[in-house]
């Protein structure tokens, strides 16, 4: 059985970044050996480097990655330069950081080889119009959830089974996540009694008090 997963977006959080990056980081590869989940650290381009180099057993993502090869070009995400640092996927089209269907596919085209994809989607249209570019994952994500207090398992759970439906019908190769609202263990067992593979979420662990308990508290419904 493909082990669940729990992919946390560090986003700029304080608790996130630099030398707390490091601390959440430890946490996450702890618990993720302990319950045999699978979970994904997609942290900032400035602490790539630094998390995978001392955390060989968690896999890290980049929140974000620009269309753009090598060439003279400042300032961008460059897909091969992150693959070099580590990044074993990437997260694309989130809520706060929208791009275009053609900014997704030119992206797409340029990831390396090896490299795994995860494209946000705030409805079941716009997941199927991604599901043909063919990334590795679409998360679902209503919008107005994101960051809330109510979670999507809960306030529409219908956007889950049917996105998961929509997906399949254009490509069975793509799984789906679950994403906005996500806080604890009910909400990912939820998810993925919904048809999707795992979840996707931020404040809920980055903005914890005690974001192992949180963790431990994600994966115990979910382990095997």
């Amino acid at each position: 059985m493909t082990k669940p997963i729990i992919c946390v977006n560090f986003k700029i959080h304080s608790n996130a970044f630099g030398e707390k990056a490091g601390e959440l980081a430890s946490i996450m590869s702890k618990v993720s050996k302990e319950f045999n989940v699978r979970i994904i650290a997609a942290v900032s381009a400035f602490d790539l480097s630094s998390i995978t180099s001392n955390f060989e057993g968690l896999e890290v993502w980049s929140q974000h990655l620009d269309p753009i090869g090598v060439g003279s070009f400042t300032g961008a995400l460059q897909p091969e330069n992150a693959y070099y640092h580590g990044a074993k996927g990437t997260l694309l089209n989130h809520a706060e950081k929208n791009i275009s269907l053609d900014e997704i596919k030119n992206t797409l085209d340029l990831i390396p080889e090896g490299m795994l994809t995860c494209v946000c989607a705030a409805n079941v249209e716009q997941a199927k119009k991604i599901a043909s570019l063919n990334p590795t994952m679409i998360a679902v994500e209503p919008p107005e959830l994101i960051g809330g207090d109510i979670s999507v398992t809960t306030a529409d759970p219908d956007i889950i089974k049917n996105t998961v439906e929509a997906v399949k019908s254009v490509n069975p190769n793509v799984d789906v996540l679950t994403g906005a609202g996500i806080k604890n263990g009910a909400d990912v067992e939820m998810a993925i009694k919904l048809g999707t593979v795992g979840v996707l979420l931020a404040s809920g662990v980055t903005k914890a008090e005690n974001p192992e308990a949180v963790l431990r508290e994600l994966c115990s419904s979910v382990s095997n």
